[in-house]
């Protein structure tokens, strides 16, 4: 049964005593990158059950949202660099 993008959620949980986080999702892009970095980092991420993991708390990460200036500033950095921003898919391309 396919979930609906509501259902799909992610709970993140950590406390102060352990270095790693918990976390449980059904969303289908967020298991993909777990799964790629387990992969890469098998001794850090390890995959409890079917949709949860446990991963190191420095991979949890709250900031503050962007401003438009630190977006604009991003933006004319990236035009100076020739890089694109992604498609549907697709990876970041130098424009030559």
């Amino acid at each position: 049964m396919r979930l609906s993008k509501y259902e799909q959620e992610t709970i993140i949980g950590y406390n102060q005593a352990e270095q790693t986080a918990s976390v449980y999702t059904h969303d289908p892009k967020l298991l993909k990158k777990l799964a790629r970095l387990k992969e890469k980092y098998p001794k850090q991420v390890r995959q409890e059950r079917e949709n949860t993991y446990t991963v190191p708390k420095a991979c949890v990460l709250i900031r503050e949202p962007y401003s438009e200036q630190r977006r604009a500033a991003a933006r004319e950095r990236a035009k100076t660099a020739g890089i694109r921003p992604p498609g549907q898919g697709r990876k970041l391309q130098k424009i030559t």
